[in-house]
């Protein structure tokens, strides 16, 4: 295998002798695989080695590192080493005793059993999901001692590793606190051993002679905020005041199996936009969510886009035929009765109309989106899947306003959708707010 220029960068900071490493930047840049091949390395040259890789979520970590990352390592790297997978416990087993662990720290009861365990190395994949606390509690961990073959012969200890990744969360996350202003994220003191934190940005830029082209077309073609996390590898300036974090978002995230929904609602957000040269113009709102018979609600599909009526006007009866929704809500204040009309017009001849409901916006956007967060907070809302222009939005609101670029219609159409589905909640949110901004 040739590593490129960045990569053996990344590979003479592995063999430094810091303890915490990170490997962060911009996606598909091969930070994962050579990470993963670090733990593989030190499994093999310190038999009866134990080693941890953690995410989030251990659906995560099974779809990215079990099924994809591990296997390719091995193919590539190690192709004459045997190894065995344990499906009931999720380790790997290699022929001199070594294993390597796999959890996701959102099961209690899978993480419980794995830290009952010793490590030498601990690596939490996509770090940016994962919090100080859960950190701190995985390290507790980082105590196995044992030997390492030197030249195949002469032994000596293995020094304790832990490794990270991610694509950039904003400047407030613990990531950036310890690894960048060298500092304790809870006390805000000096870290008593910053040599200890060593990084690297890693771009997509710098592996592309390993990626197809077109991949980098569309992380250019990307929102700005969206094209600096995930093309530039660049941290966002923290919003202390933020309504939405990244945390929230992955803490809650939903898949798999969809539950049976008591209603689903198609929410519209127009900006605008005529049938032709709509390019400058911010893109329709168009979010579909569904409450669950247990009383949680998700968001199951942006549908958003830059079109004028025309074409707007059918994407948003085509997701309702498509969820076989219960209604269509839209904002009055943006065109008078445009909105429904547009919808009506949408259905063929002969079709009944929709059902659809005027909504009549009597507050600013933020305000709007508070108690919609503080549900999310709660976990009484939760992001079906990833919608990454959507979140982006979310993450750009605050308690003093919208600090994205442009008009968020995508968080607005979102944020009318579940105030339709939660109008009591949202009631008692709004009056609880009020009373607390009484209080001072």
């Amino acid at each position: 295998m040739k590593f490129t220029q960045r990569q053996q960068q990344a590979q003479a900071l592995l063999a430094s002798i810091a303890k915490h490493i990170l490997l962060y930047g911009g996606s598909r840049s091969g930070k994962t695989f050579l990470l993963v091949r670090a733990i593989v390395m030190r499994a093999l040259k310190a038999p009866n080695s134990r080693h941890a890789i953690f995410r989030f979520r251990f659906n995560h970590v099974k779809a990215s590192i079990i099924a994809d990352t591990f296997p390719k390592v091995m193919q590539v790297c190690f192709p004459e080493t045997e190894w065995h997978l344990d499906k009931t416990d999720w380790f790997v087993q290699f022929a001199n005793g070594s294993q390597i662990w796999f959890a996701g720290l959102d099961d209690k009861e899978r993480t419980e059993k794995v830290l009952g365990q010793e490590y030498v190395t601990i690596y939490f994949n996509e770090c940016s999901q994962i919090s100080f606390d859960a950190r701190n509690t995985a390290l507790t961990r980082l105590a196995q001692a044992v030997m390492q073959m030197v030249e195949g012969m002469a032994e000596e200890p293995l020094r304790p590793r832990v490794y990270y990744d991610c694509n950039p969360p904003n400047k407030g996350h613990w990531i950036y606190k310890i690894f960048f202003d060298k500092k304790d994220p809870l006390s805000s003191l000096e870290l008593t051993d910053p040599e200890n934190y060593v990084s690297l940005l890693m771009n997509p830029q710098d592996n592309a002679e390993n990626l197809n082209s077109d991949y980098l077309n569309t992380l250019n073609s990307l929102p700005e905020r969206m094209r600096k996390r995930f093309r530039d590898g660049l941290f966002a300036e923290a919003n202390p005041n933020a309504l939405w974090t990244e945390e929230t978002l992955e803490k809650w995230r939903a898949g798999g199996l969809e539950p049976e929904f008591q209603r689903i609602v198609v929410a519209v957000d127009p900006s605008g936009a005529a049938d032709e040269n709509n390019e400058s113009n911010d893109p329709i709102g168009v979010i579909v969510g569904a409450l669950a018979r247990d009383g949680v609600a998700y968001v199951l599909e942006d549908c958003s886009l830059k079109a004028g009526p025309l074409a707007w006007g059918k994407v948003a009866t085509n997701a309702y035929e498509r969820h076989e929704a219960d209604l269509i809500v839209g904002e009055i204040n943006f065109g008078g009765a445009m909105v429904e009309h547009v919808i009506q017009t949408a259905r063929p001849q002969g079709r009944p109309k929709l059902p659809y409901k005027t909504l009549t916006a009597s507050r600013g956007k933020h305000v709007r989106a508070e108690p919609i967060a503080a549900l999310f907070e709660s976990g009484k809302i939760r992001m079906w899947g990833e919608h990454r222009e959507l979140e982006a939005e979310l993450l750009s609101f605050s308690t003093t306003g919208y600090l994205g670029e442009g008009s968020p219609n995508r968080a607005d159409a979102m944020v009318w959708c579940m105030s339709e589905l939660f109008p009591g909640l949202v009631k008692q949110e709004q009056k609880r707010q009020r009373q607390r901004q009484a209080e001072t």
